[in-house]
């Protein structure tokens, strides 16, 4: 789909993490995730919410964090294996898109563990075009701690450099990146914390994307709403479908593609199950068509 067609909409979750919610309530967040029914409710309403969207979603991309089990712990085959339950109810004219986290490969990925999510869940890095934008999944744990697999850090920024240079030979409405871990959390030059990446990581992709022209990327991690710009680029922090860590609901986010802009609502599951997308996101999808 290299072509412009019309105006589309896709909807961004994040941070599933099956089994963080016991973990965090009870302060042992490395071996306190042996229960996580709740998150299975709030995985199973947040599909609900997406198979009644009218029209459909483009897609249902997920911001990383599947599960809390880190690689090699007690509970993460499981973990995953209820996730995929849930995800098999997703509408099957909804693709799902998967990004990986830093709890799906660990804060230090090693090429054992990135092979071992690519098993489960698919490549680690992609790319792909709807109607006329370009989108880019990426690895934010190759930018996080690349010190065990500083080759495979390498090979995706030649990569990247690559698919840059393709969406501006195609002549792309927008670009369009995925991480887990966001740019920054409010302003570009912010410290570094566990929640964003570090300065000088991230001025060198600010820039290279600035550059590149990409529109917007889309996170999650954080548990919380945020985000922020860095000249024309957006940077959009999602809250978690499971376990929050600030005053936002459970919830996904709409992000609305037009021939100019992409504009983008946070909906609580319940809000976006009961009454669906508002008129005036519905509005930007009926206006070119």
């Amino acid at each position: 789909e290299y072509q412009w067609k019309e105006p589309f909409y896709f909807i961004q979750g994040a941070d599933p993490q099956f089994g963080l919610m016991k973990a965090w309530t009870h302060g042992d967040t490395v071996n306190g995730d042996d229960e996580w029914g709740e998150e299975i409710k709030l995985a199973e309403q947040a599909v609900q919410a997406v198979n009644k969207l009218n029209p459909k979603p483009k897609f249902f991309v997920l911001c990383g964090d599947l599960v809390h089990g880190m690689p090699g712990t007690k509970w993460r085959n499981n973990q995953v294996q209820d996730l995929k339950d849930v995800l098999k109810n997703t509408d099957q004219d909804i693709p799902l898109v998967f990004v990986s986290g830093n709890h799906d490969l660990g804060n230090t990925p090693t090429r054992e563990t990135i092979d071992d999510y690519c098993r489960s869940w698919g490549d680690d890095y992609f790319s792909f075009w709807v109607g006329g934008v370009f989108f880019l999944v990426l690895n934010s744990q190759l930018y996080f701690d690349p010190s065990k697999c500083r080759e495979l850090r390498q090979a995706q920024d030649a990569w990247l450099d690559e698919q840059l240079a393709v969406a501006a030979n195609q002549k792309c409405k927008h670009i369009i990146v995925f991480q887990h871990i966001p740019l920054f959390l409010s302003e570009p030059d912010e410290d570094d914390d566990y929640f964003n990446l570090d300065k000088s990581v991230r001025r060198e992709i600010m820039e290279k994307f600035h550059k590149a022209g990409v529109r917007a990327v889309f996170a999650g991690h954080y548990h919380r709403n945020a985000g922020g710009f860095y000249k024309g680029l957006e940077m959009v922090v999602s809250s978690a479908i499971g376990c929050q860590l600030g005053q936002d609901t459970h919830g996904l986010r709409v992000v609305v593609v037009t021939e100019e802009k992409v504009v983008h609502k946070y909906y609580s599951l319940n809000d976006l199950g009961s009454q669906g997308i508002e008129k005036e996101l519905l509005d930007l999808l009926a206006k070119q068509k």
